[in-house]
């Protein structure tokens, strides 16, 4: 039940895509991504996921339209729908989701794919 700081946080992940967990709750995990080019086209069978953007800009794209999300703005996204995040620049992101969730949905991608429950 200790504070936290989202800039002390975000500044001990050193790699792009690798989610880590920062909180838990209710069978949900606060997780942190820090998001530099394109990500692979998945979904989630089960499972919804929010972004918020904490700093920098991010893209979600869907088949038929895009979401620009900036620092304070954020989208959810539903279970069974196709998505990939993308940055220009390295931007910082705070994702809200179940525990386990595979940051690649129904995709398994060596380059991509993710350890769950990775904390920091």
């Amino acid at each position: 039940m200790d504070k936290a700081s989202l800039t002390e946080k975000f500044a001990l992940i050193h790699e792009h895509w690798r989610p880590k967990v920062v909180a838990e709750l209710n069978g949900q995990e606060l997780k942190l991504v820090k998001f530099a080019g394109t990500f692979p086209w998945h979904h989630h069978e089960r499972e919804d996921e929010l972004f918020l953007v904490w700093r920098g800009e991010m893209v979600i794209e869907f088949r038929d339209r895009r979401v620009v999300l900036g620092p304070g703005e954020f989208c959810a996204v539903p279970r069974g729908v196709e998505h990939r995040t993308m940055a220009d620049a390295e931007a910082e992101v705070l994702i809200f989701e179940p525990a386990a969730t595979r940051n690649t949905g129904n995709v398994v991608d060596g380059t991509f794919t993710a350890s769950n429950g990775v904390a920091v």
